[in-house]
């Protein structure tokens, strides 16, 4: 896979979805709540804080999975934001209790501010592939002789 500014971009393919979970309520009540689903805030927090990224200490993770130190930075945001929130309640509580937690709106606010960079700073190395020649789907390259 090509892409210009990170060494692992199929990382951030789990990173970025599990952020936009974050900043959803809508999508975690929807999801998160319904057994029958997979997806659930334990699979949300592995990605986000030991498969993918260290959410606690995410500058290792620059140039890996997180293209800027603005990601770098509000990762760390984020990451703080779910600590306090896991601070203050069981660890092994339900999903339903992180949801209501007094803390859970700051999560979410956090997740919010990072999937709008994520997201933009993944349109913008789209469109700076774009210019330079890569097309998709695979074989429609630009040629030398014209658009």
């Amino acid at each position: 896979m090509i892409d210009h500014g990170i060494a692992l971009p199929y990382y951030r393919l789990h990173v970025v979805p599990a952020v936009v979970a974050l900043a959803s309520p809508a999508w975690q009540r929807e999801v998160w709540l319904d057994p029958v689903q997979l997806e659930d805030l334990d699979y949300v927090v592995h990605v986000l804080f030991d498969d993918f990224c260290d959410a606690d200490n995410p500058l290792p993770c620059l140039g890996q999975s997180l293209r800027t130190h603005e990601e770098v930075e509000l990762m760390a945001r984020l990451g703080a934001a779910f600590s306090m929130v896991l601070d203050s309640v069981d660890a092994d509580a339900s999903d339903e209790v992180y949801l209501n937690a007094p803390g859970w709106s700051a999560v979410v606010a956090a997740a919010a501010r990072l999937a709008q960079v994520l997201v933009t700073n993944d349109h913008m190395a789209l469109s700076n592939l774009h210019d330079a020649g890569h097309r998709w789907p695979l074989g429609t390259e630009q040629n030398s002789s014209g658009p």
